[in-house]
């Protein structure tokens, strides 16, 4: 199965859209910072309110348009998933501590037989 050519369009107009969200963005932060002197709720106010329409001007491009699609789409999916039932959920949960400790004990096991056969045996070294 081949993947089909994803074209992507970009306009001028979602260019510029693109643009001033980055600029509000740069100016919520600097409004913050340049009402340093005023009131702190006046100052996240502003930060807010630019953030605010930085993404309202965001969702109206194309990318942002098709980023909530993306997410709607998304949610769909989810929504198709089958969950484990609590039971099954544990079941797996205790089939996972069970692996974890065998292979615990093994990786030990190993550890000390390659210790003794190379330090004891081998290089005759006794700790």
């Amino acid at each position: 199965m081949s993947n089909p050519q994803i074209e992507t369009v970009s306009t001028g107009a979602d260019k510029a859209k693109l643009a001033v969200a980055g600029i509000l963005v740069i100016a919520a932060v600097a409004v913050f910072y340049v009402l340093g002197k005023q009131e702190l709720w006046m100052r996240v106010g502003a930060l807010l309110v630019l953030l605010a329409a930085a993404v309202a001007t965001f969702f109206v491009s194309e990318p942002g348009k098709q980023l909530i699609a993306f997410g709607r789409d998304s949610v769909r999916e989810v929504k198709k998933v089958v969950w484990p039932t609590r039971k099954e959920a544990g079941q797996m949960t205790l089939y996972v501590f069970a692996f974890v400790i065998v292979m615990a004990l093994f990786l030990f096991l190993t550890d000390k037989t390659l210790e003794w056969v190379l330090y004891d045996l081998i290089l005759g070294w006794k700790h």
